[in-house]
């Protein structure tokens, strides 16, 4: 058992990373505004605004989606609804087997397809699909911890003990096991698809800028600091980091005259450094 010392050392060590995200944001933002140009900066504002609006729309929809589908497997598993229980299974582990990259990417160009067909105009909209499109590749592994959960705790007596006593499955499954019993769990596989969804937004917004696939296009969506940092202007920025590796006096100018996609850089990476550090210590305090 950890001893209450060890459990405040890590949630000094959380508050710690969280509170030097926040401050490295800020000092980020600060520097920027000292140096670099307004509409430049004005972009990155707005890009981070839409990668962390995004990212948050993501947990929530991956949430109810998990909680819906965790409950259809929990209640479908017995006669006579076990061809229900097959096909949301099945169509489950199709959802599973497409690479979260791939099927994301398929998702972009898809919503592309609407954009230009005039169906979709309104930035806001774009940005709930684009959510909706990133959760159903990652709902599955929230699924796959609650059915964990729930699987556990029917092999102890309580379980059996409760339904005896008249309380509704229902409850036990929602309040019991997955509020009570379950939390700290559920809370650290959330914080740990904040930092997939950064990285995955990242990731297909790179594929898309080299032209890996010509039916999807950044400049329909709205700016996310991938978009941003796949931009011409952001490549050449970040090719001046290579260029200062045999012309190491040029690296005071990075900071300087390469700003944009050297902020955009240190945005992610910083930003994913942290996010692993708070869910790694969290897992730590919480034991899990």
């Amino acid at each position: 058992m950890m001893t209450t010392v060890q459990q405040n050392i890590y949630l000094y060590k959380d508050r710690f990373w969280a509170s030097l995200w926040i401050c490295g944001l800020l000092l980020v933002w600060l520097w920027d505004k000292l140096f670099l140009n307004t509409p430049a900066l004005k972009q990155i504002e707005s890009a981070f605004i839409h990668t962390i609006i995004i990212s948050l729309l993501v947990i929530i929809f991956a949430l109810v989606l998990a909680w819906l589908t965790t409950l259809a497997l929990h209640y479908t598993e017995r006669k006579p609804f076990i061809p229900i229980y097959i096909s949301i299974n099945f169509l489950l582990n199709i959802v599973r087997s497409v690479p979260q990259i791939i099927g994301v990417l398929l998702g972009y160009i898809i919503i592309t397809g609407y954009i230009e067909q005039g169906h979709i105009g309104s930035p806001a909209t774009i940005i709930l699909l684009m959510s909706l499109t990133i959760s159903l590749f990652v709902f599955y592994e929230i699924v796959d911890m609650l059915r964990e959960r729930i699987a556990y705790y029917r092999t102890l007596d309580y379980y059996d003990a409760m339904l005896v006593c008249g309380i509704k499955e229902s409850r036990i499954i929602n309040h019991e096991i997955i509020l009570k019993n379950s939390l700290a769990h559920l809370l650290n596989k959330l914080i740990y698809l904040f930092g997939i969804t950064i990285f995955l937004q990242c990731s297909v917004d790179f594929i898309i800028s080299i032209g890996l696939t010509q039916e999807a296009s950044t400049v329909n969506f709205p700016y996310t600091l991938g978009s941003l940092l796949a931009k011409i202007d952001s490549k050449q920025d970040i090719l001046a980091i290579g260029y200062t590796l045999t012309n190491p006096e040029y690296i005071r100018n990075l900071f300087f005259q390469h700003l944009q996609g050297i902020t955009i850089a240190i945005i992610i990476i910083f930003s994913l450094f942290c996010i692993y550090q708070i869910a790694n210590n969290y897992a730590e305090r919480k034991q899990l």
